[in-house]
């Protein structure tokens, strides 16, 4: 059947599809395995998956997917390339593969772009055997313009010979098609192919954009690929996409082109518009919330602390010379005994001064080791200890570095000494750090990533609400229960303001204490909040005690000392709407959502709504 539709071509234009062409035809020749016999009847065919355009929700371009006969065991992509495997035909299924693409784009004349995937080593062999201007001239006999063709770099070995595949892009290039890098991090791609050929296009694997909505180290992933797509001028597609979360994230992580089923699905005539609910997420201007990543405190390394530079002494130093190092230097807590640069004890400088001075140590002591009244099990710290195991060290049972201090190593040398406050002044402020990117009561994410969100939702214009919680009476609570009913209060409230928002669309973040901030932009907000405002008045006072139940509250003293009677513990919240340009940053969204709850527990009412400000006059 090859050679008769060959035969039908006009006189003027057959030569150039047949030298494309001529090397399968011949290896098909004589053969007749179940794929041979496919391809001489010319039983394949082509579907086409839309690529979408993200910014303008339309159809960019369609990836040409081979398929075999409907319902019979060739049917599938992965089954047509094993029997090729098997029959020794993967050189001639590809080239197959590409000419029936081309004559099925051509005869429907869509516009757009056609994606063609091909091997590295059978893109080299193509244009060795025929050269860039026959493939060029071949598309164009099949009406397929070549600056129209993406020719997408599958990578199923290793590119051995890179100067060669440099060179054939450039010559590629020079014809009028692109390049596209496929399946890039799935392990086979290389960012020095990437680096090297410079291709227009590069098709991030599908790993990466599945469930992105729900994994933050992905999100990183995509973002780093961003910044390297930026470098080298390359536009990234995301392949994949399968549902309205991991449409929206990758929308707005500003990723230029996707494609997977929930965009649209392969089929044999070129779909020429998105899917409506993928239309529906694009035009939508509600921003996505990231998934937040577990917060690493970077600055938890000792490699960001100051240390103390002490001298040190071998372990075959005297006692004299330890004095004299102390004497010399009057602000050093210890001396390190040190071995080739590799710590072994440490000499406390108020244990060794007090031995030192007694009758006659000088004298019978003086010229003996220093290691006599060393510690020889020291605290080592290396530098690139994180703050676990700095938490680790103040917890543990062995105390002396809290005189002792501690030896700092790095990669086993010694570097410098630390002391025991340092290390419990460093710690703290770490925490602290760390609580402002994420809670460490209810792991919701603190202040840093609210702020950030908030700024993402200003700059998108689109309408949302911030609202402030806070709750009523909760210090006396927490003075009559103690902390441990205080922090079960605060989780409460967490899982109530997390169950009564929508993960995809509205963002939960803790303030601090017993302070959340809710991000909504759920339509039906306000109702939301009454609901949390109702079951929180009834699951709280589960956590009273059945005397303070019965009465409705507790008597406590007041922040003046004054013994009163304060009501079970409520929630107020306070809203402000924010719609096109009416705030100007994050600082100021937060700041009226404040005013308006303390609007909300003046008035007692529950939920408090701050009139809606007009937008900013530019």
């Amino acid at each position: 059947m090859l050679e008769t539709l060959f035969a039908a071509q006009r006189p003027p234009m057959i030569d150039h599809v047949r030298l494309f062409a001529h090397e399968f035809l011949s290896a098909l020749s004589g053969r007749d395995g179940p794929l041979a016999r496919l391809m001489l009847r010319d039983a394949l065919h082509t579907v086409f998956q839309p690529i979408v355009d993200l910014k303008s929700a339309t159809v960019h371009a369609h990836e040409a997917l081979i398929r075999g006969p409907q319902g019979s065991p060739l049917q599938s992509a992965d089954a047509l390339l094993n029997a090729a495997q098997a029959e020794g035909l993967l050189y001639e299924l590809e080239m197959f593969c590409i000419y029936v693409a081309l004559r099925q784009w051509g005869q429907q004349h869509q516009p757009g772009r056609l994606f063609l995937n091909i091997s590295a080593h059978a893109l080299e062999r193509l244009v060795a055997v025929g050269g860039t201007n026959t493939l060029a001239r071949a598309m164009r006999v099949m009406e397929v313009s070549p600056r129209m063709v993406v020719l997408e770099i599958t990578e199923h070995e290793r590119v051995l010979d890179m100067e060669g595949l440099v060179e054939v892009a450039r010559a590629l290039h020079a014809v009028g098609l692109s390049l596209a890098l496929d399946d890039f991090g799935d392990g086979r791609s290389s960012l020095r192919l990437w680096s090297q050929i410079r291709p227009d296009i590069v098709k991030i694997d599908k790993y990466f954009s599945r469930d992105i909505s729900s994994n933050a180290d992905k999100l990183k992933t995509l973002q780093a690929l961003l910044q390297i797509a930026d470098v080298f001028g390359t536009a990234l597609v995301a392949e994949g996409i399968e549902n309205e979360a991991d449409l929206r994230v990758i929308r707005d992580l500003g990723i230029a082109y996707g494609q997977g089923y929930f965009l649209g699905r392969p089929d044999m005539d070129a779909q020429p518009e998105v899917l409506p609910a993928a239309h529906k997420v694009l035009h939508d201007s509600r921003v996505a919330v990231m998934p937040e990543q577990r917060y690493i405190v970077r600055m938890g390394q000792l490699r960001h602390l100051s240390l103390i530079h002490a001298p040190a002494v071998s372990r075959g130093a005297c006692n004299d010379d330890v004095a004299a190092i102390f004497q010399s230097h009057p602000d050093l807590h210890a001396v390190p005994v040190v071995d080739d640069e590799r710590p072994l004890a440490i000499i406390n400088r108020q244990q060794f001064m007090d031995h030192y001075a007694t009758l006659y140590f000088r004298e019978i002591y003086g010229k003996k080791s220093c290691l006599l009244h060393a510690n020889q099990q020291p605290r080592l710290i290396e530098r690139s200890h994180d703050i676990e195991e700095l938490i680790g060290i103040l917890t543990s049972q062995d105390q002396r570095y809290l005189s002792d201090g501690f030896i700092v190593t790095d990669n086993g040398r010694y570097a410098g000494l630390g002391t025991g406050e340092q290390l419990v002044r460093s710690v703290t402020e770490l925490r602290l750090e760390a609580a402002r990117h994420a809670n460490p009561l209810t792991s919701l994410p603190g202040n840093i990533p609210i702020s950030l969100h908030i700024k993402r939702l200003i700059e998108s214009q689109g309408e949302f609400v911030a609202c402030y919680i806070d709750l009523n009476n909760f210090k006396p609570f927490n003075d009559q229960y103690g902390y441990w009913r205080g922090d079960e209060m605060i989780r409460l409230l967490a899982r109530l303001a997390v169950s009564h928002s929508d993960p995809q669309k509205d963002f939960v973040g803790h303030v601090g204490g017993d302070d959340f901030m809710i991000l909504y932009q759920s339509g039906d907000w306000a109702a939301r909040c009454e609901r949390i405002v109702a079951e929180f008045a009834v699951q709280a006072r589960d956590l009273f005690d059945e005397a303070a139940r019965l009465c409705g509250g507790i008597h406590a003293e007041d922040r003046h000392g004054v013994m009163r009677f304060f009501p079970c513990t409520t929630v107020s919240i306070g809203a402000v709407q924010v719609s096109g340009q009416a705030y100007r940053d994050a600082e100021e969204v937060a700041t009226q959502a404040a005013l308006a709850k303390r609007e909300a527990k003046l008035a007692g009412s529950g939920l408090f709504v701050m009139p809606q400000r007009p937008p900013v006059c530019a």
